[in-house]
Parts: structure tokens; C-alpha cells; sequence
């Protein structure tokens, strides 16, 4: 949350309605499942509020919310509608019809790509990058990556759950990429 004193620390409060469901999707992954924060509308109200209460802020502000697929296609769309910014989806491959620009990444056990409309950002947008959660950052660098492209600067990438053990915001964070997260879960 921002360094001010009015600041509302809303992890513990999300925290308690983040699902643990243990070895899938294989053995040993401890899966963190967003959506019973999606279910009830009054946690659902507070998980949105806590970033548009952040991204009001102006030196925050974006221009454009930029959601990744396709968890972050919930949260960035509802938080660009508060903020009165445009949303951005950026599709994995093969999902867009228009011109697109592509980015591939390294997962676990091969690669995978994602794809962003050509004519999705302008030179000089301030971007807020958008996702559930951060693991192994490959997702998010992608899209940072594509919009950057196309010339707009990503100001934060920004998710509910940072999985720190991972490594991803470290590398995020490495690259250059501020990062937002309202709570981590140790372990895999």
C-alpha cells in the first residue's frame, strides 16, 4: 500500500478469502484460488478498491490499465472503469483479430506467447500492467515487453498475490519493473 497515513492494510482481510487448494494442479503445488475473492460482492468491492484507492493517487495514475490473460482481464477492467481509463487485454496467442505484436516466454516445461492489438497503446501511455498473481514473472515481463514496443511505459505491474518464493518479482523488479501486491503466500 502507499506510505501514507491513512493507508489501509486490506491483505489480511483478502487473505482470508484466498482458496488453498493443495497439489493441483500437480503434486506439491500449493494452487492460491482468487476466485472466492470474485464470489462475494462485498470482498470483491474491497479487492477492486484497494487498487483504485492506489492508482488515484496522480502520480500513479495511468493512462491505460493492461490486463493480462486472462485473470487480469477482471480485475484491470473493473479498475480502468473506476479510474475512467481505457483497458488493454493482452491475449495469448492466436485470440486477437486485429494486428498484433507478439512476445514469447519461457514457462516451466516450454514456452508460450502472448499478443497485443498494434493499435492497443499509444507512444507515451503510462501503463499499469495487470494480473492475479506473480510466480515466476515470465507472464508479466512478456506483456511489459509488448508494451514497450509499441512505445508506452509500464509504470507498475500490480497483483493481488505475489508468490515470493518464486522468484518472478524479484526478476520483475530486476528488469526494472515496480511492482504492487497486496499480500504473498510462502511456498509454492
Amino acid at each position: 500500500m502507499p506510505n501514507t497515513p491513512d493507508a489501509f492494510n486490506y491483505g489480511p482481510y483478502l487473505r482470508r478469502h484466498i482458496r488453498t487448494v493443495p497439489d493441483w494442479p500437480a503434486p506439491g503445488v500449493q494452487f492460491r484460488d482468487i476466485t472466492p475473492l470474485l464470489q462475494n460482492p462485498k470482498v470483491f468491492r474491497v479487492l477492486i478498491d484497494a487498487f483504485v484507492h492506489r492508482y488515484m493517487d496522480p502520480a500513479l495514475r495511468p493512462d491505460v490499465v493492461a490486463g493480462l490473460d486472462a485473470r487480469g482481464f477482471i480485475l484491470g477492467a473493473v479498475v480502468a472503469y473506476e479510474l475512467n481509463v481505457g483497458f488493454v487485454p493482452i491475449r495469448k496467442k492466436g485470440k486477437l483479430p486485429f494486428t498484433t505484436v507478439e512476445e514469447t516466454y519461457e514457462l516451466e516445461y516450454g514456452s508460450a506467447s502472448v499478443e497485443l492489438h498494434t493499435d492497443a497503446v499509444k507512444a507515451g501511455d503510462r501503463v499499469l500492467l495487470i494480473d492475479d498473481l506473480i510466480a515466476t514473472g515470465g507472464t508479466m515481463m512478456a506483456g511489459k515487453k509488448l508494451l514497450e514496443k509499441l512505445g508506452a511505459t509500464v509504470t507498475e505491474g500490480a497483483a493481488i498475490v505475489d508468490l515470493p518464493e518464486l522468484g518472478g518479482s524479484a526478476r520483475l523488479r530486476t528488469a526494472g519493473l515496480p511492482l504492487f501486491t497486496l499480500l504473498d503466500f510462502s511456498g509454492h
